[in-house]
């Protein structure tokens, strides 16, 4: 509270206010699931709030710059559960008060929130769904997509294996959907750029125990066999989403030649040995609040609610409305530890970035690779472009 001297202040001409305003409160969901525990290497196995950290850390930085305009931004955590219904849990957010929710959903959790929450004029930002179909045919005018797209990781694989000038690729595709989905993102980008699938081959998924002695005698005598034989290759490139098999080819494939793809070298948003453009900064704060090493889906939950901070700032307005017209303008761009500042594509509402290439320790690479042109933006060598694009707004 301030106190006033309404005298003196008409006499200089001050305007007086005897209350400091209240600063104006910007609400932002987070609905999100519990994470699988499923993966190969036991130091892979995810934190009860991988995704959620990320988004309390931006939190942190939205309310830093937010109070100089007398704004403050609240995050009303939603944890589903399974057979919980996301339109359920979407409304309830909206009850709630907010306006925009970040997700960590699959594509048809993400689609059922979406439409959901379009009846109550929410934005939702994807931040872990990777899908091709939720930016194309199934893309919705309510929907930002702050996580890649499988074509824009497989994209910036490519540039660099042919950068390297190793064309010749040895595909090994697991047996579930999302194995063949990356697959089909990676025979996509082969074309695109040039090189060439000289064999391809399926592993199937038969279930059993790897982490016991006769587990691992069985992968070191298992993981030659499925490569035996290919015709001349330079790189041998696994498409396992499900984390099955890719982790066990490095070292044990027939021929010698290096793993790409889900194993080995690997295409990313975020790993926690990052440290260019300021990036140490950020994962110096994340660990101290957060107690462990940032994942690629914190930094894609922290892009997410730091994209709307942002649009708060620069549009100087807490109005859900201004705030997402500024984001899908061409004024909008966020800077995230990555070189060069990201914008929106207008198309499909997919927020371009680089993608990191790591291969588990250190950072080898960033794509878009040198010389890969376009007329716009570099960034859009990187997964579907606008002329390719199917998605049509309702």
């Amino acid at each position: 509270m301030l106190r006033c001297w309404m005298g003196l202040c008409l006499a200089l001409g001050w305007a007086c206010a005897c209350h400091a305003a209240e600063p104006t409160e910007i609400k932002i969901g987070f609905l999100h699931g519990v994470p699988s525990k499923i993966r190969l290497s036991l130091i892979d196995i995810p934190s009860d709030n991988d995704g959620l950290a990320g988004a309390q850390l931006a939190m942190d930085d939205n309310n830093t710059t937010g109070r100089f305009i007398n704004q403050h931004y609240s995050l009303i955590d939603r944890l589903m559960r399974e057979g919980d219904d996301p339109a359920t849990a979407i409304i309830a957010l909206a009850d709630a008060g907010a306006s925009f929710v970040v997700s960590d959903l699959d594509a048809d959790g993400l689609l059922k929130a979406a439409d959901a929450g379009k009846t109550r004029g929410l934005v939702i930002i994807n931040a872990a769904a990777t899908d091709e179909r939720l930016r194309e045919e199934d893309c919705r005018a309510n929907v930002v997509h702050v996580a890649p797209t499988r074509s824009m990781l497989a994209d910036g694989l490519a540039q660099y294996l042919v950068w390297k000038k190793w064309r010749k690729w040895f595909l090994i595709v697991g047996s579930h959907d999302k194995d063949k989905l990356f697959a089909a993102a990676l025979r996509h980008a082969a074309v695109r750029f040039g090189a060439k699938i000289v064999e391809e081959r399926e592993f199937r998924d038969t279930g059993g125990a790897r982490r016991t002695d006769s587990g691992m005698v069985e992968i070191q005598r298992q993981m030659p066999v499925l490569t035996q034989g290919a015709p001349d290759y330079d790189v041998l490139v696994a498409a396992d989403e499900s984390e099955v098999f890719a982790g066990y080819l490095p070292y044990r494939n027939w021929d010698a030649r290096p793993v790409v793809g889900s194993a080995g070298l690997s295409p990313t948003t975020w790993d926690a040995a990052f440290d260019q453009w300021g990036a140490i900064q950020l994962q110096s704060r994340f660990a101290k609040t957060a107690h462990r090493f940032m994942t690629p889906l914190d930094m894609q939950a922290w892009s997410a609610v730091r994209l709307i901070g942002e649009a708060g700032v620069r549009a100087n307005s807490a109005d859900p409305t201004k705030l997402f017209a500024f984001i899908k303008s061409p004024d909008f761009s966020l800077a995230a530890f990555k070189g060069q500042r990201l914008t929106l594509r207008d198309w499909n509402l997919q927020l371009r970035q680089p993608i990191l290439l790591f291969d588990g320790r250190n950072n080898v690479s960033v794509s878009p690779q040198e010389g890969f042109l376009h007329q716009v933006s570099e960034l859009d060598t990187l997964g579907l472009d606008r002329p390719e694009t199917k998605c049509k707004f309702n």
